[in-house]
């Protein structure tokens, strides 16, 4: 059971989920509502029990656990389930964040894989999730569940459960962290991706490069992992500018010093925003450079008090609206402009076409070569109709 896991997580997992996540939202009281005993035809057979084999995992810190009771920044457990075809084993835990859920996904997810990518992350249950032939993993809100078949399982069944589950949870913020989507490509990157809320040390990422132990002294801050071909993106985002600034000129001084000992440094990096931009063993300059270009940082900006600039926002809001209604005034009318002549040039032709036809199908007698005469200079005498001859027999 522990032999994917040994193939990625090493020491990685635990020193990325060894630390405390960030308390944001309180954590149930008691496991029987995050457990139910009974989904559907499917019963809860056994006690629920800690997290045993997360522990054993090096997925989470034991130390913060006592037998019977929850920890401080997460409640869990694992218990045993039987449907019609064979047991279940449901393993969940319950952060104070959606990150925390959605890290603890991705690291398994990593780990999971035969191939070095992992298994790939999906919408298929919850917020997002990775299936295998007998096992389902996914978060949502701020639970993390894995569902493990203990004996052959069908896998409608298996899937069966995994719906009936997710539907006891919250919806949570519904959203995978907004790092991930500053990836490039980040739809298609985040499938394989490998998100940490919280880290102590970077430096199992790539074992060679001795730069990333300048990070191990960085607290709340989370990263993003990802590869492109040969190449591995690393992006690290920090609370503040000024820690962001402070942690850039150590990086550049430290990646100088190791050039100097022709010690192996990243292809590139570059300070983007608040975000820390490593990329390692690209196949040139310019391609680690053009992948860092498409990293954009979007600053957002929230006043604790009262907005000291709100009449600019004022007049950049009327000036929005405005500019909205005159586009949507002009497109109108040129709809419009385009409807009225189109119907009238069908129904012209429509007209002219009737009109035609039935002249094509009148007789008529007329001494202007086919055309008609208009007798309007009363110089045309008019037939005396009792002298026209009459058809006899």
């Amino acid at each position: 059971m522990l032999k994917y896991v040994a193939k990625f997580i090493g020491s990685i997992l635990v020193l990325a989920l060894s630390s405390n996540f960030i308390a944001a939202e309180p954590l149930t009281a008691e496991p029987d509502k995050l457990l139910p005993a009974r989904l559907g035809n499917f019963k809860r057979v056994s006690q629920i029990r800690p997290p045993q084999a997360l522990f054993k995992e090096g997925l989470l810190n034991q130390k913060i656990v006592k037998t019977g009771e929850f920890g401080q920044d997460w409640v869990g457990g694992e218990v045993l389930y039987l449907g019609a075809s064979g047991r279940l084993l449901v393993e969940l835990v319950q952060f104070r964040s959606d990150t925390a859920a959605y890290s603890l996904l991705t690291i398994i997810a990593r780990a999971m894989g035969e191939s070095g990518n992992g298994l790939a992350l999906g919408s298929r249950f919850g917020t997002a999730s990775a299936t295998s032939q007998d096992r389902v993993l996914f978060f949502k809100g701020t639970v993390f569940v894995r569902i493990s078949a203990q004996s052959p399982v069908d896998s409608n069944e298996l899937d069966e459960f995994a719906k009936l589950f997710e539907q006891t949870l919250s919806e949570g913020e519904g959203e995978i962290p907004v790092l991930v989507k500053h990836l490039p490509e980040w739809e298609k990157a985040q499938t394989h991706a490998l998100y940490l809320s919280r880290f102590s040390s970077l430096r199992p990422i790539v074992p060679e490069q001795t730069v990333l132990a300048v990070l191990d002294t960085v607290t709340d801050s989370q990263a993003v992992v990802a590869d492109y071909g040969s190449s591995r993106l690393l992006i690290i985002e920090f609370n503040t500018p000024q820690l962001a600034a402070d942690i850039d000129r150590q990086v550049n001084a430290k990646i100088q010093e190791l050039k100097s000992q022709s010690q192996p440094t990243p292809t590139s990096y570059r300070r983007v925003g608040n975000y820390s931009v490593f990329v390692f063993n690209a196949p040139s300059d310019q391609a680690a450079n053009e992948l860092i270009d498409q990293i954009k940082y979007e600053q957002v900006v929230q006043w604790l008090g009262e907005n000291p600039y709100w009449l600019k926002e004022a007049e950049r809001r009327y000036t929005e609206t405005t500019l909205g209604v005159l586009i949507a005034v002009i497109k109108a009318s040129g709809l419009t402009l385009i409807t009225c002549f189109g119907l009238g040039f069908l129904i012209g032709g429509a007209v002219y076409a009737r009109r035609r036809a039935r002249q094509a199908t009148t007789e008529a007698f007329s001494d202007a070569g086919g055309m008609l005469r208009l007798n309007l200079d009363e110089i045309t005498p008019q037939p005396n109709p009792a002298r026209l001859l009459t058809g006899r027999n």
